[in-house]
Order: structure tokens, then C-alpha cells, then sequence
């Protein structure tokens, strides 16, 4: 993140038994994560849901995702690797969603880079009814209308203020909005969260953030307060990074630990190590 965002006096940690109550709730229930994604990441983001306690099922074809997405527990959709039938497929998908009170997360990966991605991450924000946007800085400043920039797939930064931004992003488009960067911003219509979890070996891998919001869907489809499943989330995933960052000697052997960190991630870990504040 292009932006420093430094502590702030009224701020109040958030108690870490809530985001190891979600954690457990997840791999008590082992919801079903229904994704249509990119196909550079659809390996890690099955993985990682995997590890985060959930299941997944990778299914765009139009014939069978309304179908499929009424058994599962979330909805999650990926921009990375967009083609016109995969849109179409997850309209499809997103209304029937909607419907059954599914829960929707929608990653806008790359949104700013193209006419094509920004015009479908506004489709498919009118078109559905989203639970939670999640985006790195770049991204949530274009769809803010406040200044972001974004060179291929990757964040350039925001041009103002990250926790603004969030909110304004959040006003928009009357969603929860998870802006993920060296520290994450979680905004809805009244509340502020930042996660300050997280290493910096993490930005040394593609899918990443593919993989957080695969973590945020599964911790969206056990609560119905969307914002603090997306704060708990990034908490688990970023605490997984912590985890992982010890025993790595580079951006690979990093990737496998932050599986098995995630994996091996207990509640009471979280409960312990969870770094969330609420302004």
C-alpha cells in the first residue's frame, strides 16, 4: 500500500476470541466455497480453502453453476482471467445466489487495467447483490472513483487517504469492502476495521489475494456480519503469513509454509495473535 496508516488513539483491538470463534465455526460447518476464478490461481485458491478448514468446488460452465451454487455455503468470484463466457457465467450464478441468500465475494482482480475488467466489475456489482469486494489498494481506489492505479494485475497504490477510500468505496456500493495491502482496511456503512497481520513475503507471490478472498469466503458463509468475517479472515490468512515467514528461505518454500500455517493455524493461535482494530 502506497500509504502509511498509523495507529490511531481511538482505536480498540478487537478481542481475538471473535475472529477464533469464526475459525472454528468454519472448520466445524466445512462450508462448501462455490468459486468461479482465474485459472493462474485455481489450484492455490482450492488449496487454501482447503487449509482454512472449508471445501471447495471450482465450477463456471453455464449449464451447471445455478445448480451448483445452490449447495454451497458462498459465492466466490474472480476476475483474474475474464472471458465473455465466464461472465455470463457468473451472472448466472451471482443472481441465483442472491435468490437463496448466498452470500457473494467478489475479487475485481485488476479492475483499472482494462476497459473490459472495469466494465465488468461495475456489471457485476449492479447486476448482484455483493457480500463483500475485495481488492487490493489500486483496485478499491478505481472503483472509489478517488485515484488508484493498477499495472496489470498488481496494486500501484491510492492516491489519498486508504481508510477514505475503503469507506468511499463502501458508500458506492453499498457493500462491505476489504482493501488488502501492508495493513488491510475492512469498511462497511459504520465500521472501520484494520488487520495488521501479515509479512511482507506474502507481496512475493502471485494469488495471494486470489487466496484471501477464497479465506474470506469461507469466513463470510458461517456469519452473517460480513464485515468482521472479512476482518477475521485476513487476520487468519495474514497470521498464517507470520507463521510460514519463520521458517522460509524463499518465495517458494514461503508458498508451502503459509499452507501448513493456515492449516495448522489453531483459535486459540488466532485468539492470541489477531491484530484487528475498529475505529
Amino acid at each position: 500500500m502506497s500509504v502509511n496508516i498509523t495507529g490511531d488513539s481511538s482505536a480498540r483491538l478487537i478481542d481475538g476470541a471473535i475472529p477464533a470463534g469464526l475459525l472454528a465455526a468454519v472448520r466445524e460447518r466445512r462450508p462448501l466455497v462455490h468459486h468461479i476464478t482465474n485459472c493462474v490461481t485455481v489450484n492455490d485458491c482450492a488449496n487454501i480453502t482447503i487449509c482454512a478448514g472449508a471445501a471447495p468446488v471450482m465450477a463456471e460452465a453455464p449449464e451447471e453453476v445455478a445448480e451448483m451454487v445452490a449447495a454451497a455455503g458462498v459465492l466466490v468470484l474472480n476476475i483474474g482471467t475474464l472471458s465473455a463466457a465466464q461472465v455470463d457465467a457468473m451472472l448466472i450464478a451471482g443472481r441465483r445466489a442472491n435468490d437463496l441468500g448466498i452470500p457473494v465475494v467478489l475479487d475485481p482482480v485488476g479492475v483499472g487495467a482494462t476497459a473490459f475488467r472495469t466494465a465488468t466489475a461495475r456489471r457485476l456489482l449492479d447486476a448482484l447483490e455483493i457480500a463483500v469486494l475485495k481488492g487490493n489498494a489500486g483496485e478499491i481506489g478505481v472503483l472509489a472513483g478517488t485515484g488508484g492505479s493498477v499495472r496489470g494485475v498488481d496494486s500501484g497504490g491510492v492516491a489519498g487517504d486508504p481508510v477514505e477510500t475503503a469507506r468511499e468505496c463502501a458508500r458506492l456500493t453499498g457493500t462491505v469492502v476489504a482493501m488488502t495491502g501492508a495493513v488491510d482496511v475492512v469498511a462497511d456503512d459504520r465500521r472501520v476495521f484494520l488487520v495488521r497481520n501479515g509479512n511482507p513475503m506474502m507481496d512475493r507471490l502471485s494469488g495471494t489475494g486470489c487466496m484471501a478472498a477464497s479465506v474470506t469466503g469461507a469466513f463470510v458463509a458461517v456469519t452473517g456480519d460480513h464485515a468482521v468475517a472479512a476482518a477475521a479472515a485476513l487476520a487468519a490468512f495474514g497470521r498464517a503469513g507470520e507463521r510460514a515467514a519463520g521458517g522460509a528461505h524463499g518465495p517458494y518454500s514461503f508458498r508451502t509454509a503459509l499452507f501448513d500455517g493456515l492449516a495448522g493455524l489453531s483459535p486459540d493461535d488466532l485468539a492470541g495473535h489477531a491484530r484487528i482494530e475498529e475505529r
